[in-house]
């Protein structure tokens, strides 16, 4: 199984940014499809974004479109999340996901939780107003 940790969340005012990212174990980190997602309190958990193994391709929730960007840097086994022009209700827990086998995968629903077979501890993303 993968290992993630996630990093820089913290607090920012409204129309701030903040980088996230996200450490990954593994020797075929390049075959990962990676993703974001976030929960806020008494919610339940949304997709945000994500990226494939190859390409590599891009996928955002329209909440977040033209706003937050993923890369990865394979080089690194690292991905981050860029989040520019925060607003308050992105205000949540940001987890990072990983499928180790999505390589070898025909079909792929990235915005699907259920897709993805290892998750980081999360790290807590606050905006104030």
């Amino acid at each position: 199984q993968v290992q993630l940790v996630e990093s820089g969340g913290g607090l920012v005012q409204a129309g701030g940014s903040l980088r996230l990212s996200c450490a990954a174990s593994g020797r075929t980190f390049s075959r990962y499809a990676m993703a974001w997602f976030r929960q806020a309190p008494g919610k339940e958990r949304e997709f945000a974004a994500a990226i494939s193994w190859s390409s590599p391709s891009t996928y955002y929730a329209d909440s977040v479109k033209g706003r937050f960007t993923i890369s990865r840097d394979n080089a690194k086994n690292t991905v981050y999340l860029q989040m520019n022009s925060l607003k308050p209700e992105d205000t949540a827990v940001y987890h990072c996901a990983a499928n180790s086998d999505a390589w070898s995968r025909a079909t792929y629903n990235y915005a699907k939780g259920g897709e993805y077979n290892s998750w980081g501890q999360g790290t807590q993303v606050t905006v104030s107003s």
